[in-house]
């Protein structure tokens, strides 16, 4: 990472990009400020979280001195949880059904062995809520059963059968909405329809995300006609690929100025591969293909293999079997989670998957070069942060793509 070059972003407009996410976005507001002031603390610098100033977006203000200088970010999130909840609405046996079709589509078309290839850990993570729904099931036919035979057995009447067999029904039924409600904790019905929202076009973006995808160009596109000195753009998990195509589509249309605010692409835990791998995604292999090229940006990708839950510094560009000749970008490094969190720390976090798809946004106690809040609220834009930084020399980058047309 580049060092000891004078303040150049003493203003920076920041769009955060979630992942399949149905909440509100205000949780991303309260995380910025819990672990922001904690990195803080622990690197001793200055950040704190102020109303926003303008309507719109959801989003805040964040005021800090870092090395010495003050900056004044705006942070806003774009919002897409609406369109990830109507996704979400789903009766339990749509559910299922969505399993059969999410599982056909990623073994018929060969994407899940190929995905197997680049990291078992999100190809796990993927099966897993096909594992826990069919165990679902499995206990809610057994607890049927169990009450079918109980109450047969007590009374045992030939005409009590198709009763008993009416309550072992309901019993059963009953089990699978007790494990619907508790889902909070299982994470069995969330993860199936995020992985079934990609998979149900087949890559292809549905008719309401290219609705959202062309509203969010706009926010982004007025910023960069500001007088901010940056705007960072930041896809975390299924936020990544978004972003892409966002910005992509940006560039195309010519509505990035060479004379404006530098435009900085962060990557966070992204996913990328679960969607490039299929057979229709043409477009997002597309604008993988023309951003990696691009000068008009500066595009850093950070995964860790601590993250199970991410494509761990896999070229999401290369990967896809869609890397041209003179390829710049992405910047491939890992945020180092088991060097960058102490030992102590490393150990209490090892095993909560979903915690640490998120530790990017969070403190490291014991942070190397990458610092999320140096980053979206520091005194240096992205390309001069990383300027000269060598990507990891374990990045994937070999193609085990079979889809990589890039139009239909």
């Amino acid at each position: 990472m580049s060092e000891n070059f004078e303040q150049t972003v003493r203003t920076r407009q920041v769009f955060y990009i979630p992942g399949y996410d149905p909440i509100h976005p205000r949780r991303y507001r309260e995380l910025y400020r819990k672990e922001g002031s904690e990195q803080a603390r622990i690197s001793d610098y200055q950040i704190g979280l102020k109303p926003k100033k303008t309507k719109g977006n959801y989003g805040w203000r964040v005021t800090s001195h870092i090395d010495g200088a003050d900056v004044d970010t705006q942070v806003e999130v774009l919002v897409w949880s609406d369109i990830v909840r109507i996704s979400m609405s789903n009766s339990i046996l749509a559910t299922y059904r969505q399993l059969v079709q999410t599982a056909w589509v990623y073994i018929a078309s060969g994407a899940l062995w190929r995905l197997m290839q680049l990291r078992k850990g999100p190809v796990i993570a993927a099966l897993y809520p096909v594992g826990m729904l069919l165990l679902q099931l499995l206990v809610a036919i057994a607890s049927g059963l169990l009450i079918y035979k109980a109450v047969t057995f007590l009374w045992g009447p030939p005409w009590f059968k198709g009763m008993a067999g009416a309550l072992g029904v309901v019993v059963g039924w009953y089990v699978l909405k007790w494990f619907k409600k508790k889902d909070g904790k299982f994470f069995a019905y969330y993860l199936m329809h995020d992985y079934a929202f990609g998979a149900a076009t087949r890559g292809a973006y549905p008719p309401e995300l290219e609705t959202r995808i062309d509203a969010f160009g706009d926010e982004i596109a007025r910023a960069l006609t500001s007088d901010v000195d940056e705007v960072l753009v930041v896809g975390h998990s299924s936020g990544a690929h978004l972003a892409v195509s966002i910005l992509a589509d940006l560039i195309r249309a010519g509505r990035v100025p060479r004379n404006g605010p530098a435009l900085g692409f962060l990557t966070l835990g992204q996913v990328v591969p679960m969607v490039s791998f299929l057979r229709d995604a043409h477009r997002l292999r597309a604008d993988l293909r023309y951003l990696s090229l691009r000068d008009e940006l500066c595009w850093v990708d950070v995964t860790a293999p601590g993250d199970g839950c991410a494509f761990a510094l896999c070229d999401p560009v290369a990967v896809s079997g869609v890397a041209p000749k003179g390829k710049r970008w992405p910047l491939v490094f890992s945020a180092a989670f088991t060097q960058s969190l102490s030992p102590a720390r490393w150990r209490a976090l090892r095993w909560r998957f979903f915690r640490l798809h998120f530790q990017y946004l969070c403190a490291f106690d014991m942070p190397k070069d990458y610092d999320y809040f140096q980053i979206t609220a520091g005194p240096h834009s992205l390309s001069e942060r990383y300027a000269g930084r060598p990507a990891s020399r374990s990045r994937v980058v070999k193609p085990v793509n079979k889809f990589t047309s890039t139009a239909p």
